[in-house]
């Protein structure tokens, strides 16, 4: 299983570099003087490749769930391009996303805004990624009858997002903390429009689309018909927003050796799923804990421990606590946050399964329908992951 995972990968990164080729192709048709071509060739490599690429496989593997069969090498092409849409789409959001939130680090690399060359003209790079989308759009899809319907879905989804962050950027400043602007209702409504929308219904409708599935439909022997986009958000956000709150909760649960990194929602001042519900919860002593040491940063002090400790550990990530995050953690410990959470797990996958199980597939094989494996597939990879 491994090894399939790991070609199907690799075929699927393959064509990256014809995608990364086609548009650099159309960008020097347009006469562009060669260090703009290198600087875009920059842009794209540094930004779009290199993640996980859940997003983009997840559009392949979704057509192929629909058409019940392997996929064609044309549709194959046709399906990666759409798959690297969303991972370009995703990269120009990073990119804004971390001189929005002066970050450092951005998969193991410094941010694209941190290079010394770069600075402010991430900014204009960003909307050349963005741009990018409707170019390879218009490339491959002008002609298909559903090339409107990807052109708007992807606005409208790029409008959530935004949406999203701006409720994100104006309620949890990292540096301005004001607990009293937290709320598990707020939180819902961040990860849903930041996080939801484009990282889970926005690559199944990608594939729906391309698999002619149409807006409505009634299948033989039923008199309801189905709406089957509306069913595929009404399972999709809310998994959304279940992996964004297990990813919360990792964040405060999970060890380095386990999650792959230091959790930093605590000093970072994140308008996370776990402050949200120990706010809802807190005693008025406990609430004054929360408001006097959330998104307190370590002092120096225990920042030189921590390197201490790490150089211990042949450079391991430690992941040592400062006093105001241990302060923080011990009344999440208080109010019982683990069992809470595993409530909740238990909770919302009972309740997704019985979503999908009310899916009607049609007859063996049938095809311009929704898949009950679309969903699932999702969901298992989903549910009580540890990292």
């Amino acid at each position: 299983m491994l090894r399939d995972n790991e070609a199907r990968k690799a075929k699927f990164e393959g064509v990256w570099n014809t995608i990364h080729d086609e548009l650099l192709d159309h960008f020097k048709a347009c006469g562009m003087p060669i260090e703009a071509q290198e600087w875009y060739s920059k842009n794209l490599q540094y930004n779009v490749p290199g993640g996980k690429l859940n997003r983009g496989l997840s559009v392949v593997d979704t057509v192929e769930i629909l058409k019940c069969r392997p996929l064609t090498e044309e549709e194959y092409i046709s399906v990666a391009v759409l798959g690297w849409a969303v991972e370009i789409f995703q990269a120009f959001f990073l990119v804004t996303d971390d001189l929005m939130d002066s970050s450092i680090t951005r998969r193991g690399q410094p941010c694209y805004y941190r290079r010394p060359e770069v600075g402010l003209i991430a900014v204009n790079d960003a909307f050349m990624l963005e741009g990018a989308i409707f170019h390879l759009l218009k490339v491959h899809f002008k002609s298909e009858p559903y090339y409107v319907d990807l052109v708007e879905l992807f606005h409208e989804t790029a409008y959530q997002t935004e949406i999203g962050q701006l409720i994100d950027l104006i309620t949890a400043p990292e540096d301005m903390v004001d607990l009293s602007k937290f709320s598990l209702e707020k939180h819902s409504l961040i990860v849903i429009y930041k996080t939801a929308f484009y990282s889970f219904y926005l690559p199944v409708a990608l594939a729906m689309l391309f698999c002619r599935i149409p807006t409505s439909y009634t299948l033989p022997g039923s008199k309801s018909p189905v709406a089957p986009y509306e069913v595929a958000q009404a399972i999709l956000i809310p998994l959304g927003e279940y992996f964004q709150i297990q990813d919360d909760y990792l964040d405060f649960a999970g060890v380095p050796a386990q999650i792959g990194k230091v959790g930093t929602d605590i000093v970072d001042n994140k308008c996370s799923w776990c402050i949200n519900t120990a706010l809802s919860l807190a005693t008025p002593e406990q609430r004054k804990i929360l408001d006097e040491n959330y998104g307190v940063k370590p002092t120096q002090e225990e920042m030189e421990t921590a390197k201490q400790l790490a150089k211990g550990k042949n450079g391991e990530e430690q992941g040592y606590l400062g006093e105001a995050e241990k302060r923080v953690k011990a009344v999440y410990e208080e109010i019982g946050l683990r069992k809470i959470y595993a409530d909740y797990e238990a909770s919302v996958y009972k309740r997704l399964i019985g979503m999908i199980d009310q899916i009607d597939e049609g007859a063996p094989g049938q095809e311009g329908v929704l898949k009950k494996d679309v969903f699932k597939s999702f969901l298992d990879k989903i549910y009580q992951r540890q990292k």
